[in-house]
């Protein structure tokens, strides 16, 4: 493969900007250290080996061919502690809190969830990893057990995934650890909502997992902290989805170990390319994603891209209510503007609080009726509605709604149209 330029963002989860520690010109090889982290962060590592091209504040760039094993730098000799730290994992189920500092907690007597939900509609790569390496996140589930001093260990995965949780059952030897079927429902995945479904405490919406004694880690985390503790592999690929409105069947496509820095729009051609006029480009799930260019590049955190549908105008005044397990405001003002549609007023679900600085579900996917919401947005002349909804409020929005002949958008619809689902609205039981 001809050499090309990755671009590996200093930013890339929660926390500080990295430091860089080259300078352009420098040559790297894979897995070399090319950024401390600061403070609250994880180190960055180069994801291909090249020339350093570029230094700045937002990002290294180097120039290099994709590779073609998985040779890499090893990490330094160190505890178990040390070498998931010195491995710059994150959690690669979106949020990006970095591993090394959760893992660094105690939960004497607690519990560690694996969070293998795949919560978002259209995603499939965690499903598809541990179909196809389930030990690997079964041994990174025992060493984050031992990391924390946890005294059991779940597997949460949906019920309709099979053939997965019958290969994850079969390689474990730990009477320690479960498997607990989840429901298919969106927000299933949401760390306090796993907590209620599988230890059966719902904690309230300014609290962490650490409250219930409990660390929930991402499946995928947990195959990156067997990599680093077993083989000294430092972070440098992303597994991801890549799906929507391709050349070919509108079946997702999963692409394992793609290097970080990798540009977007190179992963699409590598799925067929994109066909013909489409909406955006949206990185991650449809309903937290967020819309990027083919420009941008695969991140640490990144888990889909989305080619949608073009957007259709909405025809009246769009009325918002912004859920706290979807779209943000600022994400659905986007989204109306797409949709060449006024904004006439905004309500928020009537379970959503201000909590940790960012809106939290009193009970995520439980759903107290929003009614009185609907009412409102259409009092402020709303003739339409745009939501961003988990799957129970979907469901009391459409008891209302279209007995008042108000139209409903949901945030999902241009991703879920491009793969011929059926969109979010009322859920039969």
């Amino acid at each position: 493969m001809l050499n090309g330029k990755y671009k590996l963002p200093l930013k890339q989860h929660i926390g500080n900007l990295n430091k860089p520690c080259v300078q352009e010109g420098d040559h790297v090889e894979r897995g070399q250290c090319i950024a401390r982290a600061d403070g609250l962060g994880a180190d960055l590592h180069a994801s291909v080996s090249g020339t350093v091209v570029e230094v700045n504040a937002a990002y290294i760039a180097i120039i290099g061919a994709k590779p073609k094993g998985d040779t890499f730098v090893p990490l330094p000799p160190g505890d178990l502690r040390e070498r998931i730290r010195s491995a710059g994992i994150v959690g690669m189920g979106g949020a990006g809190f970095p591993t090394g500092i959760k893992l660094s907690q105690e939960i004497d007597g607690g519990t560690v969830i694996a969070n293998a939900a795949e919560c978002e509609p259209i995603l499939n790569h965690n499903v598809m990893q541990i179909e196809a390496n389930p030990d690997e996140v079964y041994r990174g589930l025992l060493y984050a057990m031992e990391a924390v001093g946890a005294a059991n260990g779940i597997i949460a995965i949906k019920a309709k995934h099979r053939q997965a949780i019958a290969q994850i059952k079969n390689v474990i030897r730990d009477k320690r650890i479960t498997v607990f079927p989840l429901r298919d429902l969106y927000p299933i995945g949401e760390e306090r909502a796993l907590i209620r479904d599988t230890l059966g405490i719902l904690l309230p919406p300014e609290a962490r997992a650490i409250t219930a004694n409990t660390i929930i880690i991402n499946t995928e985390t947990l195959s990156r902290v067997t990599q680093a503790v077993e083989y000294g592999r430092p972070v440098l690929s992303k597994n991801i989805t890549v799906a929507g409105k391709l050349h070919g069947s509108p079946k997702a496509r999963v692409f394992m170990d793609v290097p970080i820095g990798t540009r977007v729009g190179d992963l699409i051609e590598a799925s067929g390319g994109i066909n013909g006029d489409y909406g955006e480009i949206i990185m991650d799930g449809p309903f937290m994603g967020h819309s990027v260019t083919a420009d941008d590049v695969i991140t640490k955190t990144t888990g889909g891209i989305i080619v949608t549908m073009p957007f259709l105008d909405a025809k009246s005044p769009l009325g918002l209510l912004v859920c706290a397990c979807g779209a943000s405001e600022a994400r659905m003002r986007e989204l109306a503007k797409k949709m060449r549609a006024e904004v006439a007023g905004v309500e928020l679900c009537k379970h959503a609080v201000y909590a940790r600085g960012s809106l939290k579900c009193r009970n995520p996917g439980v759903c107290p009726g929003q009614a009185d919401r609907v009412l409102r947005l259409r009092k402020a002349g709303a003739g339409s509605l745009l939501i961003g909804n988990c799957s129970d409020c979907s469901n009391t929005v459409m008891s209302l709604a279209p007995k008042l002949n108000i139209p409903v958008h949901h945030v999902t619809d241009n991703a879920m149209r491009a793969m011929n689902l059926h969109l979010i609205r009322k859920l039969h039981r």
